[in-house]
């Protein structure tokens, strides 16, 4: 019986006129749920007491004062919610509520809890939001079944360091309150959410070489260093990229050597699923498999999504077989404005912080539940009593669907779908009883003006390749805003009101399209030096930001027209009419340099191009081509279909012009022998090195950059004069005397690559520092291969699953 149908001018639900309820409510012996919502009750009717088998009881938004003292007497009720209304008090008989799982009292006016709140022994979530609590009682470390503190935005001082010992929670929301100190054990938990208390920074920046508040040694490591030591009294450590470990004392019983390195996204192991949108590189972290005495935790950086109100975080790792995802908090931090993804573990493998659609999840009983979706609270599913034998876990993901979305895919302004509703569970056991599936009609619907004949229920597989319609074989029941159904077994739901015959057809193709992103191609070339081009796929709604942030450096074309592209798909770039580039690339393939397309993700490699072409006498007016990889194996089978044929892999063509120059590198690099440097390799073979022709390919890339890359490796102002001064009006020159001349001078030092891929990156050619950085690694592995050939290594699991990987 909820209010709220009808809205104000600013689309905010008003509520309906129902002040009480009739006596004779009291006699409905088999009522199991009641939606009170958006009323105008002032008291609970005390009819609802009388009810023995009312299992759940919404009446939020409503102008509730208090609670019956006898309100304990509902001896089965598992859901209560009674969010946004007046409560100040609780009666002391709320904890005699025995089978409650559920309990919402957000945005109220509470100002203490009763100790017997602690007494709810099988509640799994608990909402205590937006009230005005100081303090909690210590009883609430009771709730061993809690899954889900909500404490945010009160007036709490302290709370009981007791809770971080609950054996169940996975989310603590502290956030928003007058918290000035937390309980250590509170503050290291990786469920625990503090933002918005005076609390300060959580870790304030400190000098180097500073020990912690907690005497806990803290490790700042530069870029090029790859390993770092624990021992038993624990660490804090920093990587430059700015992934932070916590080590607490006792994590390893003895020194243990920690290796760790970031990686590309290779989607042939990086498996995404539907609707998920990568937001970090791969982290790796060895050795594999040692299990450490404590949890360690992690905090990685990764890129803000665009929307977060449909989405949440995670942080996915990798066994060696499957993917899973952890326990996550984030944070923002205030000063630098980063967003960190925090996560605990016992034992080290891949890591990497995807986005993902919103997942409600809870543990079904033989009693019972219910569960409804954070994103859209109108989609409820119930699990009537003796749903099932034994307890299994299911899970919810809600995509909402806009009419303008639907109408320009269709092009039909009558089509309306409603969200998108994902089911799974952890059993591939059919329910025992039917489950009973509530969603709202799509919009402009509504019962007063449905026509039966145009509304379609579709189910489709957990791949979206099929979408059936089962309309027919379901019982479809109807509200004034809602359908409901039942069903045994969970997939995809979608609710679909066209005229339209051929339904499946048209989800399928908007489903595809909903996982499409639209992207530009830009290629632009250095003002300075135009052989140096820079080439972007970028989100259509990031280009104007993008070419404004490069224009002072860059000039070319125009983007390519829009096309479009899914999640971690393949596309490569190929450089014709005269134009090429080193086939020697890692990234090089068949002559193209391939690409990984992730949304949140730079798209973006920055190279040195050549031409065979004599440009004594004129320019080279070449392009760039952008083509598709292998079809993904995930995508549905129409978009399969419609890239087959000679020209379906073709994606944008865009211009390339080399103005007419003297020779240079063709005729310069017999010079050479000129300088005095005998052949050298800097680095070695375990750590990986760099040869000479190494060298030379690097020195062809710099350009016009040399001077500021020579005082970023440590030259003098005077050296690089002098260079500029010996090799005036040759380029070329100047560039390799600087390399060389550091080469040479630093060849005996073991970090000099390191320093070297520093250079690049303070020199904004992250380009060069990428692919010296490619070339060592490969180095490594090679190394390490012909080690284990013959026999000198010591074999073992961890670094079999490492080598596998790759």
């Amino acid at each position: 019986l909820p209010g709220g149908h009808a809205r104000d001018k600013f689309g905010s639900c008003q509520h309906g006129s129902l002040t009480s309820l009739p006596s004779g409510v009291g006699n409905l012996r088999c009522l199991t749920h009641l939606d009170l919502s958006f009323n105008s009750l002032s008291t609970l009717p005390s009819c609802i007491l009388h009810l023995p088998s009312l299992r759940m009881l919404l009446v939020s938004h409503n102008s509730l004062v208090a609670l019956p003292e006898d309100f304990g007497s509902l001896s089965k009720l598992t859901f209560f919610s009674a969010m946004k209304n007046q409560l100040k008090d609780l009666p002391q008989s709320m904890g005699e509520l025995a089978v409650l799982q559920v309990l919402d009292l957000s945005e109220n006016a509470l100002e203490f809890l009763p100790e017997e709140v602690g007494n709810l022994h099988n509640c799994t979530e608990l909402d205590l939001s937006g009230n005005r609590l100081s303090s909690i009682p210590d009883s609430l470390a009771n709730l061993k079944s809690l899954q889900r503190l909500h404490l945010h935005s009160n007036l709490l001082v302290t709370v009981p360091a007791s809770l971080a010992s609950l054996p169940s929670l996975s989310r603590l929301d502290l956030q928003n309150n007058c918290l000035r100190a937390v309980p250590p054990e509170i503050q290291a938990s990786p469920f625990v959410h503090l933002r918005g208390n005076p609390l300060g920074e959580t870790e304030p920046s400190p000098q180097a070489g500073e020990s912690s508040a907690r005497g806990l040694q803290r490790l700042f490591l530069a870029s090029g260093e790859d390993s770092f030591t624990v021992t038993s009294e624990g660490c804090k450590v920093i990587l430059a990229c700015g992934i932070h470990f916590y080590f607490p004392p006792g994590a390893a019983s003895d020194p243990l050597r920690i290796y760790f390195r970031t990686l590309a996204p290779d989607p042939q192991w990086v498996k995404l699923r539907h609707h998920d949108v990568l937001l970090s590189r791969v982290l790796e972290l060895q050795p594999h498999g040692v299990k450490f005495q404590q949890e360690v935790q992690i905090r990685m950086p990764y890129a803000s999504p665009q929307t977060l109100h449909q989405r949440e975080v995670v942080v996915r790792t990798f066994s060696g077989q499957s993917w899973s995802d952890l326990r996550t908090r984030v944070e923002q931090r205030r000063k630098s404005k980063k967003h960190l993804a925090h996560c605990s573990v016992l034992h080290f493998s891949w890591f990497l912080v995807v986005s993902r659609l919103v997942q409600n999840e809870r543990k079904v009983p033989a009693e019972g539940t219910l569960l409804f979706s954070t994103v859209d609270p109108n989609i409820k599913v119930t699990f009537p009593p003796g749903v099932t034998e034994e307890t299994r876990s299911v899970k919810m993901q809600v995509l909402p669907v806009s009419a303008e979305e639907i109408e320009e895919i269709t092009a039909d302004a009558g089509c309306r779908a409603s969200p998108l509703l994902c089911l799974s569970q952890d059993s591939l056991v059919d329910f025992l009883r039917p489950v009973r599936i509530q969603l709202p009609l799509p919009p402009g619907v509504t019962g007063l003006n449905l026509d039966r004949s145009r509304l379609h229920l579709l189910r489709g597989d957990l791949e979206g390749q099929t979408w059936d319609d089962i309309t027919s074989q379901v019982v479809l029941e109807f509200t004034h805003l809602y359908a409901v159904f039942e069903v045994t077994h969970f997939s995809w739901y979608w609710l679909w009101y066209t005229t339209k015959t051929y339904i499946g057809g048209i989800a399928k193709k908007v489903y595809e399209r909903l996982r499409m992103y639209q992207v530009n191609f830009i290629a632009l070339q250095r003002k300075k030096d135009p052989e140096q081009v820079l080439l972007q796929c970028v989100p259509k709604h990031k280009v104007d930001p993008v070419l404004k942030k490069l224009q002072d450096r860059y000039r070319g074309p125009e983007p390519s027209d829009m096309v479009e592209m899914f999640e971690g798909e393949q596309f490569f770039a190929a450089f014709e009419r005269g134009i090429s580039i080193d086939m020697d690339r890692p990234d090089c393939v068949d002559g193209r340099l391939s690409f990984i397309f992730y949304s949140h993700l730079k798209n973006m490699k920055e190279i040195y191009v050549t031409s065979p072409v004599d440009r004594k006498g004129q320019a080279v007016k070449g392009q760039v081509s952008f083509y598709r990889g292998a079809v993904p194996k995930s995508i549905p089978e129409d978009a399969s279909r419609r890239r087959k044929g000679p020209d379906s892999l073709w994606l944008a063509t865009l211009p390339i012009k080399l103005p007419r120059l003297k020779p240079r590198w063709g005729e310069n690099l017999g010079h050479l022998n000129g300088f005095s440097f005998p052949p050298l390799n800097l680095g070695n073979a375990e750590t990986g090195y760099l040869t000479q022709a190494n060298l030379l390919g690097i020195a062809r890339r710099i350009g016009a950059d040399w001077q500021t890359v020579g005082l970023n490796l440590g030259l003098t102002y005077q050296q690089i004069e002098r260079i500029g001064y010996n090799n005036r009006e040759d380029l070329d020159k100047q560039i390799l005397d600087m390399l060389f001349s550091w080469a040479q001078q630093n060849s005996e030092n073991p970090d000099c690559v390191s320093k070297l891929i520093t250079a690049m990156k303070e020199s904004g050619r992250q380009d060069i520092a990428d692919e010296v950085e490619t070339i060592v690694e490969l180095g490594r592995q090679k190394y390490r291969e012909s080690i284990r050939r013959v026999g000198l290594e010591q074999e073992s699991s961890t670094e079999d699953s490492a080598i596998a990987m790759m």
